[in-house]
């Protein structure tokens, strides 16, 4: 059940939290916000309360919260209808009408101190960064979550490879022995172990081990290599990928939470540069599809690795929501900035094209990413590589 479920909870609730920033953003600073919606294009489903109606959409790529502004008409094909024009008429009538409510759900006219463009400028920011921060937000509280509850994991210090002729081999270890002590001193985690085998480069260290649960002890020199320009030790073994658990606090957990959250993040930030470098081609970007794919599989090896893979959507949407994209947050904050600036509104055709240029930029993103899907559904369907 959770499989089939996993893709609705990982698209859903990262893009929920998204767009419920900008909503709540609007509503502090008093802008009229007559539409929550999940999905671009036009609503398959909706219900209002209140002023604002909620509604899941057509394309499964996002989400929108449509606010009093003069820029309406120019982000309507994207969003799914222009429900206002610049002089606050109505364009589509709302399947919400009455007569007691403001345009587009009913006749009355929208007061001139609820536009996004009579706000100043640094309330229109905060409804701008309001999506990523609450993305962010997320990230670290999910991150935070998945120590908290699953602990912290490592590598118990088990033998996986022995390299023939090295330290370890001509000491007799093998496969499968589990490294107890280090010159008497206990050890349960690899990294443990790595840190007490680089600190004796060519001096003897007496090694504790357990095989077939017997105890024996080995006498391993390690040999001596340069590593980031310093002499550490090495003795030609690997560690099974066995992980344990250690219990770690609410305060350690969120210290952890924050640095993986921040270690995703420089991830995204990675991947994003050597893609503009030509390093990582466009071929091997993902869409919705493979979203699902991946929440499915994840789901499937339980439910921390499918927390796991919303804390990392949630932090790649804040990542890509800010960069310099006309109709996305940093393309919108960019605006903003130069119209501060100015100290006026940019000429009208001037914000249109800019607008085309960013759903232009949108559009094919989207069709680029979903033919990379399906080009993976097919090659995989007839097993290819």
């Amino acid at each position: 059940m959770l499989s089939w479920l996993a893709p609705i909870l990982v698209l859903g609730l990262v893009i929920f939290v998204h767009e419920l920033g900008h909503f709540l953003a609007a509503k502090w600073a008093g802008v009229y916000a007559p539409r929550f919606s999940l999905g671009w294009g036009k609503p398959l489903w909706s219900f209002r309360r209140g002023e604002t109606e909620y509604a899941l959409s057509a394309l499964p790529i996002g989400g929108y919260v449509r606010m009093a502004s003069k820029e309406d008409e120019t982000a309507s094909s994207l969003e799914g209808g222009g429900e206002l024009t610049a002089e606050g008429e109505a364009v589509e009538r709302s399947k919400h009408w009455d007569e007691h409510s403001m345009i587009p759900h009913g006749p009355k006219p929208i007061p001139s101190d609820r536009w996004f463009e009579s706000k100043p400028l640094y309330a229109r920011l905060v409804i701008l960064l309001a999506g990523v921060t609450m993305n962010v937000v997320l990230a670290l509280v999910v991150s935070t979550g998945i120590f908290a509850w699953y602990g912290r994991g490592y590598l118990v210090p088990k033998i996986e490879t022995v390299v023939a002729d090295r330290p370890a081999a001509q000491a007799g270890m093998l496969v499968g022995d589990s490294i107890t002590t280090i010159d008497g001193v206990a050890v349960t985690r690899w990294d443990e172990v790595l840190e007490a085998i680089s600190a004796a480069p060519e001096r003897p260290v007496a090694v504790g081990i357990i095989r077939d649960g017997a105890p024996l002890t080995l006498t391993i020199t390690p040999e001596a290599q340069e590593v980031a320009g310093q002499r550490v030790g090495r003795i030609g073994v690997g560690a099974r990928a066995e992980p344990g658990r250690e219990p770690v606090g609410l305060i350690e957990a969120a210290g952890a939470g924050w640095t993986a959250t921040w270690s995703m993040a420089g991830s995204v930030l990675g991947i994003l540069g050597d893609l503009f470098k030509g390093d990582v081609g466009v071929e091997q970007l993902g869409g919705p599809l493979e979203i699902v794919r991946s929440s499915v599989v994840a789901a499937q090896s339980g439910a921390e690795t499918l927390w796991a893979l919303v804390a990392f959507l949630s932090i790649n949407l804040a990542v890509l929501n800010l960069l310099p994209i006309p109709l996305l947050d940093g393309g919108q904050i960019i605006l903003q900035l130069v119209e501060g600036a100015v100290r006026r509104p940019l000429p009208t055709m001037v914000k249109e094209w800019y607008a085309r240029i960013g759903l232009a930029a949108i559009l094919l993103l989207f069709v680029t990413v979903t033919f990379n899907d399906i080009k993976r559904f097919v090659t995989g369907w007839f097993g290819g590589e």
